[in-house]
């Protein structure tokens, strides 16, 4: 599996062709995203961590029955078009179409005419982004995500901060809720909530705040297995789950995207590191 490494102004970034995914990012000598150490990095086995593109659908898709779970996006060759260091910036851009994914497990499920194209920017932030054309003759909807694994100190610690007031629905107890001020976690944690806006990941272990803005992004997804569920996964290694959490940019289920012929949607993600006490 191709994997790129680079370095920004401020530290270092590695990406992998295979899903188009930032694989790491680092600031210093502390890691700002995730990734397990037991991912394999095996072509066609989705790595565990970073941020993972999930296209066109999410999770089982809608009608719970498609695979693999996320899409294809993620485990697809995506193309590199472009990849330059200039001050300090590290930027690349891939593309995807229906010719590159004819021997992709799940591409079966999408049989629609696309370009995809994902951009990753990093230097003092990471910005990702995802941008899906309609290329066919028809209409169509799609689920997408960008998968974002940060890396915590203890999130048993962490607060997140601008979901407050919003709807959700909880996915670990099957209900709907509204968020009441700032999230904690005390258990697994599987939410989607109708949110657009900013998040704040308060991390007093790490001293810092992880600031996550989105835009075309219907829904913000927040994710942490626990103790349970993440000694189930293989790809999770014993002691992992407390440093991580996703806090993904999302436009999922009843707020999946239609795209009429010709037209194109930008789902995207940027990543800000800021001071604790100046958030």
């Amino acid at each position: 599996m191709t994997g790129r490494t680079h370095d920004t102004a401020t530290g270092t970034v590695t990406v992998h062709d295979q899903g188009a995914h930032l694989t790491e990012w680092r600031v210093g000598e502390v890691p700002v995203i995730w990734v397990s150490q037991a991912s394999e990095y095996a072509v066609g086995t989705p790595i565990r961590g970073g941020v993972p593109v999930c296209w066109p659908w999410f999770g089982p898709g809608r009608g719970g029955d498609l695979t693999p779970a996320h899409g294809f996006a993620r485990i697809a060759p995506w193309r590199l078009l472009e990849e330059s260091t200039e001050d300090g910036t590290v930027r690349l851009l891939w593309e995807l179409t229906p010719a590159d994914v004819a021997a992709t497990d799940g591409a079966q499920h999408f049989p629609h005419a696309f370009t995809a194209r994902v951009e990753v920017t990093v230097s003092e932030s990471a910005t990702i982004s995802l941008t899906v054309r309609n290329d066919d003759t028809e209409p169509w909807d799609f689920e997408a995500a960008l998968h974002t694994y940060l890396h915590v100190g203890d999130i048993r610690r962490v607060r997140l901060t601008g979901l407050e007031g919003t709807r959700y629905f909880d996915k670990v107890l099957q209900s709907e809720g509204s968020q009441e001020g700032q999230l904690s976690f005390s258990g697994e944690t599987d939410r989607v909530y109708r949110a657009e806006g900013a998040v704040q990941v308060h991390d007093p272990v790490f001293d810092r705040t992880l600031v996550i803005e989105k835009a075309g992004s219907a829904n913000t997804v927040v994710w942490n297995p626990w103790v349970d569920k993440a000694a189930a996964m293989s790809d999770f290694q014993d002691g992992e789950w407390p440093v991580m959490v996703c806090v993904e940019a999302a436009s999922v289920g009843d707020d999946a995207v239609r795209l009429e012929p010709g037209a194109e949607h930008t789902l995207s993600t940027t990543v800000q590191i800021r001071p604790l006490d100046q958030s």
